[in-house]
């Protein structure tokens, strides 16, 4: 009786996904303590609401409210272009698990 050999795994996934697994921020002018909070906090939601960027989004609005006061603005997702003013020292703007871009800002 001749052995059946399991199919090898394929991964489906594009490859700039696998490359950019890890979070990249692309510009910020926050003090550290901020990113490092920011940063976390744009992950977590992400990972948390994988399906629903408006969630993940409104996720980190509501924390980044509480921790640092109010009129913080999100947006996640893929293919957007912006135009924002903001205050000094409360800008984030990164990527996300190859895909995913992540604007954060505080405006009053």
């Amino acid at each position: 009786m001749a052995e059946l050999e399991a199919p090898a795994e394929q991964n489906n996934e594009p490859d700039y996904k696998r490359l950019h697994a890890y979070s990249l921020v692309r510009n910020t002018d926050m003090d550290d303590e901020m990113l490092s909070e920011a940063v976390d906090t744009a992950v977590t939601a992400c990972d948390k609401f994988p399906e629903n960027m408006e969630s993940a989004a409104q996720m980190l609005k509501q924390t980044m409210d509480t921790k640092f006061g109010p009129s913080w603005h999100a947006v996640i997702g893929e293919g957007f272009g912006f135009e924002i003013t903001y205050e000094v020292k409360n800008l984030l703007y990164m990527f996300h698990a190859g895909t995913y871009s992540i604007c954060l800002w505080k405006c009053a």
